[in-house]
């Protein structure tokens, strides 16, 4: 893997208007930590050298969140909601200063694993000035197309409200995330126009203004659900499960019996040993942590953290607990 430097820009701008609520989107929870948190906890896995948050104005919570997970954050405002080629040039002065690499993520795709952004970084390292993550979508209506070579090569992405009746037909599509590698991406970003049905200024236009200049394009592909959007609750709702999903059957990899799986809610920063054993309908706050040899038996709710204690939950190697049993904070 590239050893550049790695610059990482998170837009979180997004009011979220479809969730309903007074809470900005990007802080709404999954496993117990912020959406936010979770982008910037995958770029801190990454490497990132440094790492830009876009914000809306008066999102004073977000900039909170975001330099509570990650204090050495540059946070900039986006003042009018342009776009998303907008929303990245408002992070200008980070990527001015920067030299490497520079990565686009969202702060509402939380999804997005490790190995699919460092295969970006590999088809930088092969040589193409622009990495796009794309995926298959079994229903691609709304999402931009990726016209390819139909190679590797990404010739141009066509928004579903632009496209024509034959690129609507292409089931190959954009997630939104994007990788780049060229001499000045300011100066790119710039000459990107708003010349489209919904006069924005859309990232996905970098690709044929690079082309102009002999930049190649280069797609990376993921399963669906790695770039999942959460714009409403029901979104969250799925978004969550398929995280459940994935810890859970991390969890049983690593030597933990999960009597019905199904049943069990994990946080982001479980810590489980080896040999123990979840009975059904355990929840798991954040902030715990159990030893080996562990049996908690059904219908137990644990507790790491509350609003006055940061103290955390250990349980000890060769411990029972419960059935129905609820331990909280500072417990041994």
């Amino acid at each position: 893997m590239s050893d550049r430097p790695l610059l990482i820009v998170i837009l979180a701008a997004g009011k979220g208007t479809r969730m309903k609520s007074a809470k900005p989107k990007v802080l709404h929870e999954l496993a117990g930590r912020s959406m936010l948190g979770h982008v910037l906890a995958l770029s801190g896995a990454l490497g990132a050298t440094s790492k830009a948050v876009v914000i809306g104005p008066g999102m004073d919570d977000v900039r909170a969140e975001a330099l509570a997970q990650a204090p050495e954050s540059q946070i900039f405002v986006q003042e009018q909601q342009q776009g998303t080629a907008d929303a990245v040039l408002s992070a200008r002065e980070a990527i001015a200063a920067h030299s490497g690499d520079v990565l686009v993520l969202y702060a509402d795709t939380p999804l997005t694993r490790k190995p699919s952004l460092e295969a970006m970084r590999g088809a930088l390292e092969r040589g193409a000035g622009i990495a796009v993550l794309g995926f298959e979508a079994d229903d691609p209506t709304g999402y931009g197309r990726l016209l390819t070579d139909g190679a590797e090569t990404l010739l141009a992405i066509r928004e579903h409200r632009d496209a024509s009746p034959e690129e609507l037909e292409i089931r190959l599509c954009n997630s939104g995330v994007m990788g780049f590698r060229v001499g000045d991406l300011v100066h790119l970003l710039e000459r990107i126009s708003n010349d489209n049905a919904k006069s924005e200024y859309y990232l996905t236009d970098a690709i044929e203004v690079a082309a102009a200049d002999g930049v190649r394009a280069a797609v990376v592909t993921c399963d669906e659900e790695e770039v999942l959007g959460v714009n409403s609750r029901d979104q969250l709702a799925v978004a969550e499960g398929i995280w459940q999903r994935r810890a859970r059957a991390e969890a049983m990899l690593g030597g933990v019996t999960m009597v019905a799986p199904e049943t069990v809610w994990l946080s982001y920063d479980t810590a489980l040993g080896r040999d123990v054993v979840l009975e059904p309908n355990v929840f798991i706050g954040p902030g715990v942590s159990i030893e080996d040899n562990v049996r908690i038996r059904a219908n137990c709710y644990l507790e790491g953290f509350d609003a006055k204690s940061r103290a955390g939950l250990r349980i000890e190697e060769g411990a029972e607990v419960g059935p129905f049993a609820r331990l909280r904070p500072g417990t041994t």
